[in-house]
């Protein structure tokens, strides 16, 4: 296991009583590419290029049964009833669009944390759920920190929210077939363009049985780096993502993620990585990143196929292009979004570009691929 590097997180509250985790980046400062003011339609924007396919994105849903609160500091709202108002709007968008997606990205935190503490997990899960079911194309779930307040990782290896029945697999490479110790898997929506979910807390003491081996050995981890005797406090830290509310990827994950990159190399793929937690401190505030962020980044630099790697936990959102031409997309978090708004996006993918065309507080961009990573027509 590598040394871990990394930044961190803030200790806030969902509401007015209970404690809860978010993300706060008021005090840094974020990169933004290039956006689009008028918001057309994608056509026109890429006359030079032929439009393959789409995907939607949507992150931090945090649904919960609760009247609307607000965050530790008190100055940013939370939607909770509201946020599966907006999940159906962004389904009955994906639903009509003429050139329909061909799959959603749900980028994790679905229910909030909150649910446990009024024995709603169930329940609210459930009704998410069903609001999913209405979307006409798949969609794939990632795990973060809220999904672990509620459930253990045993009861969501085994829920609706295991999307890993939708995995494609590569044959006669045995080497880029997932283990079952952690939730990743990687699939195919389009010839040439391969999708990976990692699962960024395979390292976390988060709903992990607290006499196994493994949540002995990610709390020895975590206090290695975060000597507060409340491990949710940065405070003090100089590397303040060690806290409990993050997580971090395991070497057997990381060792898997190289060599799926290494297949996507040698067959001229592009890769799209999907997390709860970024990885890229420019594109995020530096408290929401994962453990060992920079392990991950060293995977993914040491390959030419990817080309964007998509993220949720901040809320506010973020974005940056890496110096290796890795866009890092962190989408805004629809549980802080307000009613007359929304927060969620479509991905139109093109030969020598991605563009993500935004939704209410989610910007448009568009993502060039670095130059050896653009089809030759």
């Amino acid at each position: 296991m590598p040394e871990f590097l990394a930044s961190g997180i803030e200790l806030g509250f969902s509401g007015s009583s209970a404690p809860s985790t978010r993300c706060t980046s008021d005090h840094f400062q974020k990169s933004r590419v290039e956006v689009m003011d008028d918001k057309p339609s994608p056509g026109p924007l890429s006359e030079t290029s032929e439009f393959l396919f789409s995907f939607g994105v949507i992150a931090d849903i945090q649904y919960a049964d609760l009247e609307d609160g607000y965050n530790f500091q008190g100055n940013r709202r939370r939607y909770y009833r509201h946020s599966l108002l907006h999940l159906q709007g962004a389904i009955e968008h994906w639903n009509t669009e003429g050139s329909p997606p061909r799959c959603v990205l749900q980028l994790g935190d679905i229910i909030d944390g909150y649910n446990a503490q009024y024995k709603a997990s169930e329940k609210s899960l459930e009704l998410v759920m069903n609001t999913f079911q209405m979307l006409k194309v798949p969609v794939h779930h990632t795990w973060g920190n809220h999904e672990f307040y509620n459930f253990s990782r045993n009861y969501l290896t085994n829920s609706k929210l295991n999307t890993k029945f939708l995995e494609d697999q590569i044959v006669h490479h045995p080497e880029t077939v997932p283990s079952e110790n952690y939730y990743a898997y990687h699939f195919v929506p389009f010839p040439q363009f391969r999708f990976i979910l990692l699962d960024a807390y395979d390292l976390s003491v988060l709903g992990v049985d607290q006499s196994s081996a493994k949540y002995q050995q990610c709390l020895k981890i975590l206090k290695g780096h975060n000597p507060n005797s409340e491990l949710n406090s940065p405070q003090g830290l100089s590397e303040p993502q060690f806290v409990q509310f993050n997580g971090g990827f395991s070497q057997e994950q990381l060792n898997w993620l190289n060599e799926v990159l290494t297949f996507s190399d040698t067959n001229q793929e592009k890769v799209v990585i999907v997390s709860h937690l970024p990885i890229y401190p420019e594109a995020s505030d530096s408290v929401c990143l994962a453990w060992n962020y920079r392990d991950a980044l060293a995977v993914i630099w040491s390959h030419r196929c990817v080309v964007c790697f998509f993220a949720g936990h901040t809320h506010d959102g973020g974005y940056s292009e890496d110096p290796f031409g890795v866009h890092h997309v962190n989408l805004e978090g629809v549980i802080e979004t307000a009613p007359d708004s929304q927060a969620f996006g479509t991905v139109y993918v093109y030969p020598d570009k991605m563009m993500l065309k935004g939704r209410g507080r989610v910007p448009d961009r568009i993502m060039n691929y670095k130059r050896e990573n653009a089809f030759r027509c």
